[in-house]
């Protein structure tokens, strides 16, 4: 049975089982990292937005991860978004060197063939499980959460017995 709590601006929502981290925000294509939530949020799953590798890093210490998302051109801080963009590798160095790293999908911006196969082939040395380019498609993002919790979760959620649609 999934437990619910009163949401005052609507009906009841499952009490938060997976805690999923978002990063990114600066690109025009990032309507996912908004649709996102509200597509999850009835089963359960709670999205804690990052726009900056600093903030991410934060998120990471103070709650547990069950899933990241991370932005391989994130910035590394919130003060300044647009001082370069190698947060994202920052962040799947620090959530490697967590005790229990929870699985990553990183989201690859678009570049040239060389640095395109340098930055992936970084992100899957520094643990991702998995790569969705930009520009990001819901659904293909969808389908590597559903083969995230197959994989490493067997199906269920980490906090509970498994996904539940509300009824």
């Amino acid at each position: 049975m999934v437990s619910v709590h009163p949401n005052p601006t609507g009906p009841a929502v499952p009490e938060p089982r997976l805690n999923v981290l978002l990063t990114g925000g600066r690109w025009r294509d990032e309507t996912w990292l908004s649709s996102l939530p509200a597509l999850m949020a009835p089963m359960g799953v709670r999205a804690l937005r990052a726009g900056a590798a600093d903030e991410a890093a934060r998120l990471i210490r103070e709650i547990p991860i069950h899933i990241a998302v991370v932005d391989l051109a994130l910035p590394l801080l919130a003060q300044a978004p647009t001082a370069g963009d190698e947060g994202g590798l920052r962040v799947l160095g620090l959530i490697r060197r967590l005790d229990r790293p929870p699985p990553i999908i990183a989201v690859q911006r678009a570049a040239s063939g060389r640095d395109e196969a340098r930055e992936l082939a970084e992100a899957l040395e520094l643990g991702a499980f998995a790569v969705v380019r930009r520009p990001v498609r819901i659904e293909h993002l969808l389908d590597a959460f559903q083969r995230v919790l197959h994989r490493i979760h067997a199906d269920r959620w980490p906090n509970g017995p498994g996904p539940q649609h509300p009824s």
